[in-house]
């Protein structure tokens, strides 16, 4: 047998094993609540390729391929347990495990690894939690697929309606092709349909009100059936508390901003300081996209060498707030056309670490530049440190970051020396730290963070949502060895 056929016998062998995992992470979401994971990469309702790229890609921070035949195991012996809701990360579970001494099978090992989410200790699957979206224009509407996709078992947080102004002829219709078909992150997971006599969009068998508001005390919510409802603003219109109080109407309980926030608004990064929320706060703000990008990598930094000072340029993709061609805009420069040039701007990412990093003593500059790309920008964070330290100290201690901190749903690592922004597009991390670009001399360090300004920080929109409205389930095992 030559070494190709070796190669793609293997494929083969765990291609099969790849496959039968997928009913038994299906049974576990759906009737329990249960997120199987890798390497915090969500594994539910992925294909038998993608299960396999995803274990395939543990090599770029690990150092080694994480193989189906190591993780089926662990993912037999949890089918056995009494769970409750969680998030269950395999790639921990197998790191932990090659780690332990203690000659545990994988069944006893995994009960344990896993205790906190059995038997007494479970936490009981909760009833759907409303949700509205107020705007459904580029992360209205990347919110409202991670929505759908997490509806799940039906438990956890539920999209009921969505708010717009009315645009006109086949306004639902189109807005239901908007999200159907994507130019940047594809096409949308599953299949809708559209009931224009009762305004509905029906995703996935999720109904979902279009209701039709030029004001958002115009609505009253619990005429359509919502209770103690979660309504997210993509807007970004009202800003300060008293604009986005407007929102606050029956049926709504707490309003979440996708933008900075102003004045007293909480701004929240979610693995940062999403704890601080108080159970009685009903208007809070997921910061800005860049926010998110720098803050938990900078505080990775400081909680581990200290950080004296920084500045963090932006090389951002234009949005819509840019103009095709040239035309006017009340602001400087942004007028010019996007798609054509360079255009240098303003960031208020790096104020905004202080909201969400109050303990952050050094002082964080900022400036940032628009570039002709749809999607996925990189923050290149250039940091003073209160010791000196190496490249490699550096490199390492990011990787296991992003592999085994509190952090790890925020931060991502890649070793990939070819890797440019589009690789990136459909990345479920606030960042990922490229460890080739990675700079480090004495005291001063250079990181660049690629994101995904849209799905990364939908994703983590999403995740301070789960958080308030209670439905975040506990990661296991909560800590690697």
């Amino acid at each position: 047998m030559t070494v190709n056929d070796d190669s793609f016998t293997n494929w083969k062998i765990r291609e099969e094993i790849a496959e039968s995992m997928i009913p038994l992470i299906g049974k576990l979401h759906r009737e329990r609540d249960v997120t199987v994971l890798l390497h915090s990469r969500s594994l539910v309702n992925k294909s038998v390729v993608s299960i396999l790229k995803t274990h395939r890609f543990a090599r770029q921070i690990a150092g080694a391929e994480l193989s189906v035949t190591e993780t089926m195991p662990f993912l037999q012996a949890l089918t056995a347990l009494d769970l409750g809701p969680a998030q269950i990360d395999l790639g921990l579970l197998a790191a932990t495990y090659k780690a332990d001494d203690r000659g545990l099978s994988v069944a006893e090992f995994t009960a344990e690894a896993v205790a906190g989410a059995t038997g007494g200790n479970k936490i009981e699957r909760r009833e759907a939690r409303d949700v509205v979206l107020y705007g459904f224009g580029r992360i209205g509407r990347l919110v409202a697929r991670l929505l759908i996709e997490k509806a799940g078992s039906g438990n956890g947080l539920m999209l009921r309606a969505i708010v717009v102004r009315g645009g006109g002829a086949e306004d639902i219709v189109k807005r239901a092709s908007l999200l159907r078909r994507d130019s940047i992150h594809g096409q949308f997971q599953g299949t809708i349909t559209v009931d224009e006599d009762t305004s509905t969009i029906v995703a996935n068998g999720n109904a979902i009100k279009v209701i039709y508001a030029d004001d958002p005390t115009a609505v009253d919510y619990t005429e359509y059936g919502i209770r103690d409802a979660i309504l997210i603003d993509n807007t970004g219109k009202w800003r300060d508390r008293e604009g986005l109080s407007k929102h606050l109407r029956p049926g709504i309980d707490k309003v979440v901003l996708t933008a900075p926030g102003k004045g007293d608004v909480p701004n929240i990064v979610h693995g940062v300081n999403h704890d601080t929320i108080k159970p009685d706060e009903q208007i809070l703000s997921c910061a800005s996209c860049t926010t998110n990008a720098i803050v938990p990598p900078l505080k990775a930094m400081d909680d581990e060498y200290g950080v004296l000072r920084g500045h963090v340029e932006t090389v951002h993709s234009f949005t819509n707030d840019q103009n095709l061609l040239d035309n006017y805009h009340k602001a400087e420069r942004r007028g010019r056309s996007a798609p054509l040039n360079m255009v240098i701007t303003e960031t208020g990412a790096a104020s905004a670490v202080a909201k969400a990093l109050p303990d952050l003593k050094a002082k964080i500059s900022g400036s940032s530049i628009r570039v002709p790309v749809p999607d996925v920008s990189i923050a290149i964070l250039n940091l003073q440190l209160a010791r000196e330290t190496t490249p490699e100290e550096v490199h390492d201690y990011l990787r296991e970051v992003s592999l085994t901190s509190p952090l790890r749903r925020q931060i991502d690592f890649t070793t990939a020396p070819d890797a440019v922004s589009s690789d990136f597009i459909g990345s479920r991390h606030a960042s990922i730290v490229d460890g080739g670009a990675l700079k480090v001399d004495g005291d001063n360090a250079i990181l660049y963070l690629w994101y995904d300004n849209e799905f990364g920080y939908s994703c983590q929109v999403v995740r301070v949502v789960q958080h308030v409205s209670g439905v975040e389930y506990p990661t296991f095992p909560a800590t690697a060895v």
